[in-house]
């Protein structure tokens, strides 16, 4: 017969609420108690019960993710950053896609769940007033809304990084490649890598020419389009900063399936610092995504199991400089 969790209790010489508590790592529990309730809980063979810890703890254990995309590169390591923590909290993780910002309103029943992250999702989507009636600890990536903890980086900052280098090397006519704004949701992303370019090239006395501005659509096969538009403009830039790494490559490969050389005819930044940027050898602005889903998970359970207040915090981004930016010849 299995043992039960009285039978831990009486093996430990601890109440059986203490059992429960030290078997889920809550606090108020010594570490000598701890660990006779670990001893005594492989001595019996006893393994805790899923749906009767969460019966106990008054918490199914849920964490829900409320996301745009799920196959393009960032979304996808930060989804797996966010995973990595939950998995380690024994906690699961339901996914929804959210293309139109009104997910959350037509979900079944709302599943019920402890927490809920969203993720580049701006203040005045439906979801967020949605997930606020829920009344359980939110967390937002990459956007700061009142109440709710938030992992945030310096995307003015960093695309301001990106164009000062091109400026620095003596690029004056600079293109840009933006990312793809959602005919119904304004994501906040580009909107921002957008600001920190103006902010650069007005303070080096540069025009934006709004016929160097491209959508990317946000992927590679957008930048390959954007990078075509690009080169069929006359005189053409001498310089592309790209706002995401995958629309960067389908420039590169534009660049060189036109003849031209980069860095020689033409440099490139892009802004991620995806896995595959060194094999392009591409200048990019580096975030790191997967440690940014990680947090976000962590500050979440951090109010979920003891109760802490919100937390916001903002991580820093830098430049990888590699071989596709150099001076413009001549």
């Amino acid at each position: 017969m299995n043992a039960s969790i009285e039978d831990v209790a009486r093996r430990a010489g601890v109440s059986a609420g203490t059992v429960s508590r030290a078997l889920r790592g809550l606090p108020n529990v010594s570490e000598s108690t701890r660990a006779r309730v670990m001893s005594a809980a492989a001595e019996l063979n006893y393994t805790v019960s899923p749906s009767a810890s969460r019966l106990a703890s008054g918490r199914m254990s849920t964490i829900g993710v409320i996301t745009p995309f799920v196959s393009r590169w960032f979304f996808a390591h930060v989804i797996h950053g966010i995973e990595e923590v939950l998995q380690a909290a024994h906690f699961d993780l339901v996914l929804y896609i959210d293309e139109d910002g009104t997910t959350f309103q037509s979900l079944p029943m709302r599943r019920k769940v402890d927490g809920v992250l969203l993720l580049t999702l701006p203040p005045d989507s439906p979801d967020v007033s949605g997930v606020r009636t829920l009344g359980v600890p939110v967390g937002s990536l990459h956007v700061d809304i009142e109440g709710f903890s938030s992992v945030l980086i310096d995307d003015v900052g960093g695309s301001s990084m990106a164009t000062d280098h091109l400026v620095a090397l003596g690029h004056h006519r600079i293109a840009m490649v933006t990312l793809d704004q959602h005919p119904s949701v304004p994501f906040r992303t580009g909107r921002d890598r957008s600001e920190g370019f103006r902010r650069s090239m007005e303070a080096a006395g540069l025009e934006v020419n709004p016929h160097l501005v491209v959508n990317g659509e946000s992927t590679v096969e957008g930048g390959m389009r954007a990078g075509a538009e690009l080169l069929s403009r006359a005189p053409r830039p001498t310089a592309i900063f790209v706002q995401s790494d995958e629309m960067a490559m389908g420039v590169l490969h534009i660049i060189r399936r036109a003849g031209l050389r980069c860095p020689e005819d033409i440099s490139v930044v892009g802004f991620d610092d995806h896995e595959l940027s060194s094999v392009f050898d591409l200048t990019t602005v580096a975030q790191p995504a997967r440690a940014e889903g990680a947090l976000l998970a962590h500050h979440v359970l951090d109010q979920v199991q003891r109760n802490a207040p919100p937390q916001t915090t903002t991580f820093t981004t830098h430049l990888v400089i590699r071989g596709t930016t150099a001076p413009p010849q001549g």
